[in-house]
């Protein structure tokens, strides 16, 4: 006599390895189970088991260490910050006549510039005036104020320590005291922006915004500006633990106004972007 199979449908299946499925055990009695919170059950496990252990040891180590941070650590980060805006106010705080006159002087020709409408004779005009066309006519003002004025490019060739570059600026070279060794007071209209960071940190930003678009200061008073920003950005990638760029290092950045560069004086032709007051009373005087 043969033996009567029965097709059982999937979802009334047992999966046991020691279930008895010979003849006397009805396999519609047994309990249905649900395969789909079995497997994705599983799967879930297995993804999390599957975390490489170093993962998980390299993820609690960060946040042990930012949940562990060293006290000392603490202050001394706080105490090298304040000496930073320290410095750096005292620095730009002092100054001397000279530097004063040369400052007021091109404030004055910046105002009259923004006031102007048509400031740039560029071919591509700009409006409130190109960075050539600025340094131009405050140099042509200083000229005709009676100091020994001119524009700088200064350009340096790759190296190991840093890429080539090139920077232009303003400078005042000041030979009136014939007892003294003549005196250079640079000119650098965008300062602040020569030393923001992308990735600063907060400390650091906030050091930068201490910094003024427009510098007028001895290369000493520079100097010392540089070293102080310089030391700041080391401090702020050493604290993120990122490198340190190297059109960030101070070499560089030394590079841009210290180093030796190319002066060209303006020629009293060309023709003024906006009219000063002592050309205004000249033109009244002769009419």
């Amino acid at each position: 006599m043969g033996r009567t199979t029965t097709n059982i449908p999937m979802s009334y299946r047992v999966l046991s390895l020691h279930h008895n499925y010979d003849a006397g055990h009805n396999p519609r009695d047994q309990q249905p189970v649900q395969l789909c919170g079995s497997i994705f059950g599983f799967l879930e496990e297995e993804a999390t088991m599957s975390l490489p252990e170093n993962d998980m040891y390299n993820i609690q180590q960060d946040i042990e260490d930012e949940e562990c941070e060293d006290p000392e650590d603490i202050e001394d980060k706080i105490k090298f910050w304040e000496t930073q805006h320290q410095n750096l106010h005292t620095t730009l705080v002092r100054t001397t006549s000279l530097e004063s006159k040369i400052r007021n002087i091109t404030k004055g020709v910046l105002e009259e510039v923004k006031m102007a409408k048509n400031v740039c004779s560029c071919p591509r005009s700009v409006s409130g005036g190109c960075r050539s066309c600025l340094m131009r006519e405050i140099c042509s003002r200083l000229q005709k104020s009676g100091y020994d004025s001119a524009i700088c490019k200064s350009r340096w060739k790759n190296s190991l320590d840093f890429p080539s570059g090139e920077h232009t600026f303003l400078d005042v070279i000041d030979s009136s005291n014939h007892k003294k060794d003549s005196v250079r007071v640079i000119i650098e209209l965008e300062l602040r922006g020569q030393f923001e960071m992308k990735k600063g940190s907060e400390e650091y930003n906030s050091l930068v915004c201490k910094l003024p678009d427009l510098f007028v200061g001895k290369a000493d008073r520079l100097q010392t500006v540089i070293k102080i920003l310089s030391n700041a950005a080391k401090e702020c990638m050493k604290e993120k633990k990122m490198h340190l760029g190297p059109r960030r290092k101070r070499r560089y950045m030394q590079a841009k106004w210290l180093r030796v560069a190319e002066r060209s004086r303006i020629m009293t032709t060309v023709k003024p972007l906006v009219e000063d007051e002592c050309s205004i009373r000249s033109t009244r005087a002769r009419t």
